[in-house]
């Protein structure tokens, strides 16, 4: 290795390690202002004034377009478009990973790949057991782990080590992942060819500006609001186009026909220190804070106010819909985390990082069962208004909150570590 290869390794190294910091931070602090949402949502649907809940998100809003959309209440713009910007954030942070963040390095990302992968398949499994066949599409809902949740618990835990957080964290992301994939293959309906050749020529035009060397942002408007249209018109939940957006972002700040010198050029005259970061970085800069404690938030207020009026988890399907959403995800998630990671460890495919035992697998499997914002996306999707869907909320609700006590209790129990950012 070349001294100016390693310089470069060493400044990519320190430049992911603060960015992984900061990641943490914004999560771990976003996640106060989730939890304050969902309870002010819950008790609001429960209260006296329970029947002034439904009525902000029921506002119309066309903006124009109400001859094209199915739907266009503020609930819809929310959960539909909103959440298409958190979708955003999630591609941008899965790409930049894999370009150089623990993705890219298969050695590193191999345990938290595989621990994800029996954190889906475990739950799903459990789920499928007891459900009965009108209540089987909702296997998918205690498959997912809610990042900013389970590391604001994380937080309050304390000390605990360096490496937990990031495998925490790379787990999260993969667990993104698959609920990406689960969404756009198992919660579409029909798919409309032309729908999908519309979305293919905003991926096109996005294409085409990078290739133009196109860097502000909002040129990128456009084109994105194309491939979100297509991918609603071809019956493909057009939340997954933020991250299909995500993932063709530029990771390196000299991209298109400008070469390396130019921009380098020009990147040193620009006033903005932003404009020497790759697009990967500015726009998850700026984007990130707005998801965490505005549209995450938001989307917790529209969705956690499930009212506990005629709701019955006594018999039936409601009932099949609470035991497999609750034993998913807090019985499968950590058994299904556990058992993959053991196996991959005595299988020789990997190593537990320094200072991890497999009591923090434990913790760290506990604390995927904290579901709730993918979870309650994915019961919109499973089951339409009516008390299956109710059923489904509440029990992520109730699910996430006995993993997020019990990840608290547990991990207060283990010895005390160094901290993030200290020596091991």
């Amino acid at each position: 290795m070349t001294a100016e290869t390693e310089t470069t390794s060493t400044t990519r190294n320190s430049r992911s390690s603060v960015w992984l910091l900061r990641f943490i931070s914004v999560e771990a602090a976003s996640g106060t202002v989730l939890l304050l949402a969902a309870v002010t949502a819950f008790l609001w649907a429960n209260s006296p004034w329970a029947s002034a809940y439904e009525v902000p998100w029921q506002i119309e809003l066309g903006f124009g377009l109400e001859r094209y959309l199915p739907h266009h209440d503020l609930r819809f713009w929310i959960n539909d478009g909103l959440m298409t910007i958190f979708f955003l954030v999630v591609g941008l942070e899965i790409r930049r990973e894999i370009h150089d963040g623990a993705l890219s390095n298969p050695k590193v990302a191999t345990l938290p790949i595989v621990a994800a992968a029996g954190g889906v398949l475990v739950p799903a499994l459990i789920y499928l057991l007891v459900s009965s066949p009108a209540t089987r599409r909702g296997w998918a809902i205690p498959t997912a782990t809610d990042i900013a949740f389970a590391l604001g618990v994380l937080s309050l835990i304390g000390r605990v080590p360096a490496a937990l957080r990031m495998l925490l964290l790379t787990l999260a992301i993969v667990d993104d992942i698959a609920a990406i994939l689960v969404i756009a293959f198992f919660y579409s309906s029909g798919i409309a060819p032309g729908g999908l050749l519309l979305a293919a020529a905003g991926v096109a035009l996005v294409l085409l500006l990078q290739w133009l060397s196109v860097r502000p942002a909002l040129a990128y408007v456009v084109p994105g609001a194309i491939v979100w249209f297509g991918m609603l018109s071809a019956g493909v939940h057009p939340a997954v186009a933020g991250v299909v957006l995500g993932l063709l972002t530029p990771v390196s700040a000299y991209f298109g026909r400008r070469s390396r010198r130019a921009s380098s050029a020009a990147a040193g005259t620009a006033a903005d220190p932003l404009a020497l970061r790759s697009p990967v970085e500015r726009v998850e800069l700026r984007l990130h804070p707005y998801v965490a404690f505005a549209i995450m938030p938001l989307f917790a207020l529209a969705n956690a106010g499930v009212s506990l009026e005629g709701l019955t988890l006594t018999a039936g399907a409601p009932l099949t819909i609470g035991v497999g959403v609750v034993l998913g995800l807090v019985l499968g998630k950590p058994l299904g985390i556990w058992l993959a990671s053991f196996a991959a460890v005595k299988l020789g495919l990997c190593a537990l990082p320094a200072g991890i035992r497999w009591r923090h697998v434990v913790l760290l499997g506990v604390l995927g069962g904290i579901g709730f914002t993918l979870s309650i996306f994915i019961s919109n999707l499973a089951f339409t208004a009516g008390k299956l869907l109710t059923a489904a909320k509440f029990s992520v609700l109730v699910a996430s909150a006995v993993a997020a006590t019990l990840g608290l209790l547990l991990g207060r129990r283990l010895p005390a570590c160094p901290a993030l950012g200290a020596s091991e």
